[in-house]
């Protein structure tokens, strides 16, 4: 099958296909004739694989050193284990993270509820932000 026949069966694009492709997570036969990429249904299964694996938070390259393991003809139940273990506890930080934050936008919700409308003035930008009290400075990781 080519590489639209592929996407269509697994829901994914074709555009998606192509990268696994050249990153070497699915490696289709050449067809002699034409030069197209073949897929057989190994390759298939081997995207569905993929595509579960990615819905349980695992990486490309967590999926890469599974699929490695399991072309060696070694069980990856292990490694698939300890990575799932380890990305629930980054889960979790996340997840406590994103909670803490959650509080302090209701309790900056329900702190600003009375607060009038200013407009920005050499002292100020936004009253509001400013008038909260500082915990920690932010180390700002986004660009």
């Amino acid at each position: 099958m080519k590489v639209s026949e592929l996407a269509e069966k697994t829901g994914v694009s074709a555009d998606t296909v192509r990268y696994y492709t050249r990153i070497g997570l699915l490696v289709p036969k050449i067809n002699a004739q034409n030069g197209y990429k073949q897929f057989n249904e190994q390759d298939l299964k081997r995207l569905l694989f993929i595509c579960h694996a990615r819905q349980l938070g695992f990486t490309l390259e967590d999926i890469q050193s599974i699929l490695s393991e399991s072309d060696k003809g070694s069980s990856p139940c292990p490694l698939v284990r300890s990575v799932i273990e380890n990305r629930m506890q980054e889960v979790k930080a996340k997840l406590d993270a994103m909670t803490a934050l959650y509080g302090r936008m209701q309790q900056a919700l329900q702190d600003w509820a009375a607060m009038p409308d200013q407009s920005p003035c050499g002292d100020s930008i936004c009253h509001l932000i400013e008038s909260e009290p500082r915990k920690e400075c932010c180390h700002d990781t986004q660009a």
